[in-house]
């Protein structure tokens, strides 16, 4: 399933800044358990918050997605 696969980048790439979930949403001012779901590819998200989440890894939207097929 893609949120899922985009779950799984995005942790893939919060990992690699080595903040927590908690500290990594309180960054972006996303609800830890929110950020946990997208996480867990449990969420249908928006694309203003994958933009907020982009951001927050300093990564283009294009790069979040790469390798996502």
């Amino acid at each position: 399933m893609i949120t899922e696969k985009i779950g799984t980048r995005i942790r893939e790439l919060r990992k690699e800044t080595g903040l927590s979930q908690e500290k990594f949403a309180a960054r972006i001012g996303m609800d830890r358990t929110y950020f946990a779901s997208v996480e867990l590819g449990k969420r249908n998200i928006s694309i203003i918050n994958l933009e907020k989440i982009a951001n927050g890894l300093n990564v283009s939207l294009s790069d979040m997605f790469k390798g996502i097929k």
